[in-house]
């Protein structure tokens, strides 16, 4: 004699219905803007990190973004450097433009 199974029970089907806004691209809510200041490279610091001095006097620790990384973009001290920093936190930033 075979074992029989049990019947299937049907799944409940659970519909989620999803309100989409289209948004035209001058009205589409932004993330927050960044701060871009100029300064100096002071001091390279252990795994791509390095203090700069912005021109206000503020010191910033800041890190290389991503392209820089990519292409190999060289940063001494002494250099003249763009920075991007955080409205959330002005003493951490991003390195994004190394002037010639």
């Amino acid at each position: 004699m075979t074992a029989r199974r049990a019947p299937a029970l049907p799944c409940a089907r659970i519909t989620l219905y999803v309100t989409t806004t289209l948004y035209a691209r001058k009205d589409m809510p932004s993330k927050e803007e960044k701060i871009e200041v100029e300064g100096e490279v002071v001091e390279a610091l252990p795994s791509t990190m390095f203090r700069v001095e912005v021109d206000g006097g503020h010191s910033v620790l800041a890190t290389i973004s991503g392209k820089m990384r990519k292409h190999y973009i060289r940063i001494l001290p002494g250099d003249k450097v763009k920075v991007e920093l955080s409205p959330y936190d002005l003493n951490r930033g991003r390195i994004t433009f190394r002037h010639r």
